[in-house]
């Protein structure tokens, strides 16, 4: 597509410039690459590692020459794939088409039968898909998250002691800090960021037509091909499943389609709350000079990149949502819905990093406006209710909450001067009479700082999350 106005996506047009780069991973030509790296891989390890009789330890020279073909694997070499698969009808196998033209006339012709040797496709697809979600995961994925939780880690550690009002069933409700708000984000985000981290364990397999080595042991019976392809498998980076069909599962990518959908969804619980507390001039926003809020009302500034992660999550987590049911579940020993399917994958973690990009941006823009927070907080003595009553039931005092009830629900009016003259007229002790007398709207806050600080020395300390700074990502083979 040369010309993005044309997109059918919005990936491929409108949003290009932010997502493009992405076709590393997810591109019909990275597909085929990661394919072009297994069938190279699984060739190289049946000689030198797995040793096969009729085979040769391989030369340093031939190796170089093998791996130049996934490594220099270029837009001509995926074309010249597409032109032999309109003869093949079949993708995998214009792949080892493909491999054995390029070894043709030198040092590997005579071993070219052991290309794809005993693999069905899906020996191959399995462990591509695995490779390019584990590169993008490691990659990408995590980065950009951190990123994000970073910007809001950073905003809560600024304003861990702003007083502002809650607003529960979008009332009026007891203080809590603005900071502490944030830092509720933070620690869920890092704990899913976590557990993706422990869970994302992709699996593959390389058993053959139905799982069971069925050709393998009839071409070498005494070979431990469990053991092989475990061994080949681990190699990789990733772990082996040796209990499948035609296809392996794909319960390991529902773990994680579904591990991504949870931080979506805090994520989509972050940036509505950001939209309302903008709505409520909680936060001012920066103005971009020349950019436009309104067709037809000069003076506003929308908060449309929170608008555009709320949306962008919607579609990535409808996408992951149906991925993860769909991609379990195969017909007797494999059917063919999970290869359209599995070629979504990139459609729906480009729409994440595109949610969170938008988040990032949205939040670089956000100026708190201390005034507002604290004005709107600053008169509000009905929130005193809670603690007083609390105080007065410590005291035994009958009917407490029933009168603090009549005294504030529903009332205006509510002001310093009719509540600390409640307070005088209690009959409890001096002391924690003192302390309700010393309690405003502005400082009853509770341990909202302190939990704050509190999360950062738990963070020091390595007991919560990947940290702020960012996780370590997953390991790699290191072979590409």
């Amino acid at each position: 597509m040369n010309n993005p106005l044309l997109a059918i996506s919005p990936l491929d047009g409108r949003y290009a410039e932010k997502v493009d780069y992405l076709s590393q991973y997810f591109a019909e030509a990275a597909l085929m690459r990661y394919r072009v790296l297994t069938e190279v891989e699984w060739f190289i390890f049946l000689f030198n590692e797995a040793k096969l009789p009729g085979t040769k330890i391989l030369e340093p020279t031939e190796l170089r020459i093998l791996r130049s073909i996934y490594e220099q694997f270029d837009v001509v070499d995926a074309e010249r794939v597409k032109n032999i698969e309109k003869v093949t009808n079949h993708d995998v196998k214009a792949i080892e088409y493909l491999i054995k033209e390029k070894t043709k006339g030198g040092p590997i012709e005579k071993y070219q039968e052991f290309i794809h040797f005993a693999c069905t496709s899906e020996d191959i697809n399995n462990i591509a898909y695995a490779c390019m979600i584990r590169d993008f995961s490691e990659r990408e994925l995590m980065p950009v998250l951190s990123g994000l939780v970073q910007e809001i880690h950073g905003k809560a550690q600024a304003y861990k002691g702003l007083g502002m009002l809650s607003r529960t069933h979008g009332q009026s409700a007891t203080p809590t800090t603005l900071g502490k708000e944030l830092i509720n984000f933070v620690a869920r985000l890092e704990r899913e960021m976590e557990l993706l981290n422990k869970s994302n364990y992709l699996m593959a397999k390389m058993n053959g037509a139905v799982g069971n080595y069925n050709a393998h042991v009839v071409a070498y019976p005494d070979v431990d091909w469990k053991d092989v392809s475990k061994t080949f498998i681990e190699s990789l980076g990733l772990n082996v499943n040796l209990y499948t069909t035609q296809i392996e599962p794909h319960d390991c990518y529902a773990d994680i389609f579904d591990s991504v959908k949870r931080m979506n969804n805090i994520i989509m619980d972050f940036v509505r709350d950001m939209w309302t507390y903008i709505s409520m001039g909680y936060f001012g926003q920066k103005v971009v000079k020349g950019e436009v809020g309104s067709s037809t009302m000069p003076h506003k500034v929308n908060p449309i990149d929170f608008e555009n992660a709320e949306g962008n999550i919607g579609i990535a987590n409808a996408l992951l949502e149906q991925l993860s049911s769909k991609l379990q579940v195969s017909r007797m020993q494999r059917d063919l819905s999970d290869s359209t399917s599995l070629r979504n994958i990139g459609v729906a973690f480009s729409y994440c990093v595109l949610a969170y990009k938008s988040a990032i941006k949205g939040l670089s823009k956000c100026e708190v406006n201390e005034k507002k927070i604290e004005d709107d907080l600053a008169d509000k003595w009905e929130l005193l209710a809670e603690p007083i009553q609390v105080v007065m039931r410590k005291n035994l005092v009958p009917n407490s909450y029933e009168k603090l009830k009549e005294l504030t629900r529903g009332k205006t009016g509510i002001n310093k001067i009719l509540v600390q003259k409640f307070i005088k007229d209690l009959k409890i002790p001096a002391a924690d009479k003192k302390i309700l007398m010393a309690l405003t709207p502005t400082n009853y806050v509770g341990l909202a700082e302190k939990l704050v600080d509190d999360y950062e020395l738990q963070i020091a300390a390595g007991q919560e999350g990947c940290g702020p700074s960012g996780c370590g990502g997953c390991q790699g083979c290191g072979s590409h």
